[in-house]
This record gives structure tokens, C-alpha cells and sequence, in this order.
């Protein structure tokens, strides 16, 4: 059930400083949390439990495909992993492991909160973020999960599905189960990792299946904000939704600062986008 939680910090610091995109190198994994008495701090449930219901599938919507979380190629414990160029026709059968309190509530490798109630996943080399349908093949169960991290780093281990998500699939107490993972390609997800990393104009809160839902969350920003505020129609494979974005915002400083003032305000999950 262990992973390494592969934040890519330099990756990271050098986007929001505005750098260009590395090249090759080693991947730097952050540091344990403190260790607990005789040694390293062990990952496992919480304690609160939940049912198999109480877990809702992963919503599919077009996110871009960012160079934040997809450095390629990287390198962790010796082993080098390239992110796949494409998500087409991706189908895969393996292991699946799961990760949990150790890990509750830090970064993932493109910098979203891992929360373990849901509906999550890592995976070594798909383009992140993206959905995919994970299946259970010794019951049969069977759930889209946001695979949104990297891991995990075991040769015998394909996916690291969140303590939810291990929940949901039947899973979480015996640790390990078959699976198979087909990717959900969605209509209308650009990929932007040829992008220079690091220059940012637009703010993105979220995209809706309802546009009235779209223009009231406009709304409630344009008392807020100053700059502009768009709500903007997107074909998806799940059907048309709304996105609602801030920008543009002439320079980085300001749209970092915008960033921490919305999320300062309870708008969690801002995305930033060229």
C-alpha cells in the first residue's frame, strides 16, 4: 500500500517562478513527514470508514494537459518512466495497490490536494490530469476515477487507487486486487506540454454541465475580481459544459496573487492555464 508521493517540487518552483521547462533529469521526491517512534510514518486508512456507496465516480470533464506532472522523461529510485505522448486507445491490466493517510491532504505530481476519500488514482506514465475506468476483475466492480499523481513505484503494481476508491472496488482490506484500466478520452482535452512552462493568463474555477450554475459562480467572482470574467461552451465526451475562467492577467505576480486570493476566499481547485 506504501507510494512515493512524487511532487515534482523543483518542477513546481520553477514554474511558478516563471522558467523555462527543464530537460531530462532526476525526479526529486519531497521528504517524509516526521517519522513516528522507530521509524517512518505508516500509511493506512482513516478512521473514520466509509461504505462502498458513499464514494462518487470521478467526474469526466476536459481539462488541459499542463507540463505541470508530465516532466518527461523522469527518474525515481534508479528507474526511468516516459509519460505517455497520448491518451488513445490506452487499456491496460495489472495490480492495483492504494495510499491513504500518509499522504491525505499534500500535493499530488501536478499540484491538486490529494484528498483519500476520493475518487483518485497515480499512475507512472499517463498524461496527467486524466480519467480513466478502473475495474476490479476478481469482482467485477468498477468506478472512473481522476488519475492526477505519480506512482506507484513498484515494478508488480500498474495503478495506486485512493483509500476511497480501494473502498469502492471491494479492495481496501486485502491491499492489492487485479485490475484493468481503460483511459476515458474526452473530446475537447488540449494538450499543452509543448507550452512554455511558467507563463500563466487565465485562471480556471471549473466547468460546468449547467450554465446557469456557469453565471452564477460569474457573478459571485465579478465582486471579487477585477480582471475579466468569462463563461465559455466546450464539447466533452460527456457532453457540452461551461467553463468559467479569470483572465487575462498581463503578468505572473499577478495571476499567482489572484490564485491565493480566490482560494483565500474558499474557491479551492483553481487551475492555472496559458
Amino acid at each position: 500500500m506504501s507510494r512515493t508521493n512524487l511532487l515534482l517540487v523543483g518542477l513546481l518552483a520553477l514554474v511558478l517562478a516563471g522558467c523555462a521547462t527543464r530537460g531530462p533529469g532526476v525526479v526529486t521526491v519531497p521528504g517524509e513527514s516526521p517519522a513516528a517512534p522507530g521509524g517512518q510514518i505508516k500509511d493506512g486508512a482513516p478512521p473514520r470508514t466509509i461504505h462502498p456507496d458513499d464514494v462518487l465516480d470521478a467526474v469526466p470533464r476536459p481539462d488541459p494537459i499542463l507540463i505541470v506532472g508530465n516532466f518527461s522523461p523522469y527518474t525515481v529510485n534508479g528507474e526511468t518512466y516516459e509519460v505517455l505522448s497520448s491518451l488513445a486507445n490506452y487499456r491496460e491490466r495489472g495490480i492495483a495497490s492504494w495510499y491513504g493517510t500518509k499522504f491525505d491532504g499534500q500535493k499530488t505530481s501536478n499540484g491538486e490536494i490529494f484528498d483519500l476519500y476520493a475518487a483518485s488514482a497515480a499512475h507512472k506514465t499517463l498524461p496527467i490530469p486524466c480519467y480513466a475506468r478502473v475495474t476490479n476483475l476478481a469482482n467485477g466492480r468498477s468506478m472512473i476515477v481522476r488519475v492526477n499523481d505519480r506512482g506507484p513505484f513498484h515494478s508488480d503494481r500498474l495503478i495506486d487507487l485512493s483509500y476511497g476508491a480501494a473502498v469502492k472496488l471491494g479492495f481496501m482490506e486485502v491491499g492489492t486486487a487485479p485490475v484493468e484500466v481503460e483511459v476515458i478520452n474526452l473530446a475537447g482535452i488540449d494538450d499543452r506540454r509543448s507550452n512554455p512552462a511558467g507563463h500563466y493568463r487565465f485562471v480556471q474555477l471549473g466547468a460546468f454541465g449547467s450554465e446557469s450554475a456557469a453565471q452564477r459562480l460569474r457573478i459571485e467572482l465579478a465582486a471579487l475580481v477585477t480582471s475579466p470574467i468569462a463563461v465559455s461552451p466546450v464539447e466533452s465526451g460527456a457532453g457540452r459544459l461551461y467553463r468559467v475562467r479569470i483572465g487575462p492577467v498581463a503578468a505572473n505576480e499577478d495571476i499567482l496573487q489572484l490564485q491565493q486570493r480566490l482560494e483565500a476566499s474558499g474557491y479551492s481547485g483553481t487551475q492555472l492555464l496559458p
